[in-house]
């Protein structure tokens, strides 16, 4: 194995779901983190593993971090790890039954994460700094490595916009900050008192191993994607990296220039998907309205973890999907606008970014949703973790074990319950290991700039309403997947709130009121006839208005449309079923007058 046939990238999901959309604080600098990793080397059970009674202390007693932030990166780093639904699944079982803040003190004691890992990710958080020289100039300076992008480069960065799925902005993080993230992973005995890297420094075999968190790569092209402790102790490469099989370390400088010299833009990134990535058949499109969006994904060749569907400029259509191509993928949903998406298959997480007056229903999301720039949209999920940040009038149905993270630039967010099934729901939600307990829908956390927003107020008592309301119950209205498909789920999850149930209660009894008085007004067939045009008009008038008409009429199966994915399995498309929405008033598709 020759040495220049390594190529080292960044892995997509630390950067994707683990840095927080917001500018950091200022306590997770530099300056801050190296203290903190001199701190847990000298002190007992801080390391290799930090729990989260130490981190409260370091983050709460040492830098002054609200108790909320704190646990909010320390959730935020649990949701990358590798656990098993099983664990999850009983991690949530033991959470729900806490009835005070003692008894979940005492669970989340029993939590911990990996202590050098944890530190590269309170690193990454600088992603999302703000530069006072980019917010000037709007890009960063020209140097050696910039290039006239392609059109493809051009698409993709248009398609990114946030550096979190940006692979480029990756790539130019890692070469920019490379030095200061091995120094973190160095032991403390080989620093200069100001924290730098002596220069015979060696760093152990075991901190690089950490480095895994953020760094894979592989022998050559096509080779299986390896950690980089593996790719960097096999063959010649040990040499090059300064690997030393005796010591079982490696030379700090050696191994840093070995790394720059081998890094590269990552292979399964939103760049190369959008250059070379498959495209996506979906059942329920009309082909005419279909030419200008951009439907993509990199399943078929990426490895778990870097799996993505790319959807762009969605415009007036129904789109639906379950399938094993769904299944624990990386979804970004930008730029659609009056389309109405199902993607019901387990997925890893979904970003929606700059999409307006459009309906997103999800299977159950494993890590987290984030919603981004976007207006009058309304998502239906069952995840992780919701975040909402810079969006406005837009409405999230939501089951989440996690407090639901509003960041900076929302107005006129409506929280509300998860209101929807389909059949296979709850073996899905089984598969990514989410619960219908705990479910903190209505407990938002609101992070600001400068951290949370008036921490000592915001509390699920005494919520900031300048940002977001909860749903009052009388606007409340159910939501029907209108799409057939096999499993036993026949109910919402876990139920509704009981003020929601019992305003969906006294519809129904409206409804059955409402039968009664035209079955008692004993009309003539023609005043019958008549009673019943008069109601189909202001029922369609209503549609119209209410552009509830759209969705209709794109639930019609188009003649043209092939149902088939473009290796011609159409197995898991979806057939709409004869009962279609309810919301916002009466039952969708059908008069509202019932005899």
């Amino acid at each position: 194995m020759e040495a220049d046939s390594v190529s080292i990238w960044p892995r997509m999901e630390p950067f994707l779901l683990g840095a927080l959309q917001v500018a950091p604080s200022s306590k997770l600098s530099l300056h801050y983190l190296r203290k903190m990793a001199t701190y847990v080397r000298a002190r007992d059970g801080c390391f290799p593993v930090l729990g989260w009674p130490m981190w409260r202390h370091i983050a709460c007693g040492k830098l002054q971090l609200p108790e909320d932030l704190a646990w909010l990166y320390f959730e935020t780093f649990d949701l990358l790890s590798g656990h098993t639904a099983e664990e999850r699944l009983e991690r949530a079982e033991f959470l729900s039954q806490c009835s005070s803040k003692s008894e979940l003190d005492q669970q989340r004691n029993k939590f911990s994460v990996d202590t050098l890992q944890f530190l590269l990710f309170l690193y990454i958080q600088q992603l999302n700094r703000v530069s006072l020289r980019t917010s000037l100039i709007g890009e960063e300076w020209p140097s050696h490595r910039t290039r006239s992008p392609s059109p493809s480069d051009r698409e993709a960065k248009t398609s990114s916009q946030n550096k979190n799925w940006d692979d480029q902005a990756h790539l130019s993080f890692v070469q920019s900050h490379l030095g200061e993230i091995l120094e973190l992973l160095v032991e403390p005995g080989q620093l200069s008192q100001s924290g730098q890297a002596l220069r015979d420094c060696q760093i152990s075999l075991e901190a690089v191993r950490s480095l895994g968190l953020l760094l894979e790569g592989s022998a050559s092209c096509g080779r299986a994607v390896q950690p980089v402790h593996r790719l960097l102790t096999k063959g010649p490469v040990q040499t090059q990296a300064g690997y030393s099989t005796l010591s079982r370390s490696f030379s700090l400088h050696t191994l840093l220039s070995c790394l720059q010299h081998s890094l590269t833009l990552n292979p399964f990134g939103i760049t190369a998907c959008l250059r070379s990535g498959k495209k996506l058949a979906w059942a329920q499109q009309v082909e005419g309205a279909m030419k200008r969006a951009k439907i993509a994904r990199n399943t078929h060749t990426a490895p778990p973890g870097s799996k993505m569907v790319l959807m762009s400029q969605v415009f007036k259509q129904t789109l639906a999907k379950t399938s094993d191509k769904l299944t624990g993928a990386n979804i970004k949903i930008h730029r659609c606008s009056d389309a109405f998406i199902y993607l019901l298959s387990p997925l890893r997480s979904v970003s929606l970014d700059k999409c307006r007056d459009s309906l997103v229903v999800l299977g159950p999301v494993e890590t987290s949703v984030h919603i981004h720039s976007c207006h009058n949209v309304r998502v239906v999920c069952v995840a992780g973790r919701v975040a909402v940040g810079a969006s406005s009038r837009c409405t999230i149905y939501a089951l989440t074990p996690n407090r639901p993270l509003l960041l900076p630039g929302n107005t006129d967010i409506t929280l509300g319950p998860f209101h929807t099934f389909y059949p296979s729901l709850e073996d899905h939600m089984a598969s990514v290991g989410l619960a219908v307990v705990p479910n903190l829908w209505d407990q938002p956390l609101l992070l600001g700039t400068e951290g949370l927003v008036n921490p000592a107020l915001n509390t699920s008592s005494n919520p900031d309403p300048g940002c977001y309301r909860l749903l009052p119950p009388a606007e409340f209205h159910a939501l029907v997947v209108p799409f057939q498909m096999e499993g036993d789920t026949c109910e919402v999850p876990g139920g509704l709130p009981a003020p929601y149930q019992a305003a969906l209660e006294e519809k129904q009894k409206r409804i059955q009121n409402w039968q009664k008085t035209v079955m008692e007004a004993r009309l003539n067939k023609e005043q019958k006839r008549q009673f019943q045009e008069l109601v189909e008009v202001k029922f369609h008038e209503w549609l119209l208005e209410t552009g509830n008409r759209q969705e209709l009429d794109s639930l019609i199966p188009p003649t043209l449309a092939s149902p088939h994915d473009s290796n011609g399995s159409g197995s898991d498309t979806l057939r709409v079923n004869d009962t279609t929405h309810i919301r916002n008033g009466p039952t969708l598709g059908q008069s509202p007058m019932a005899c």
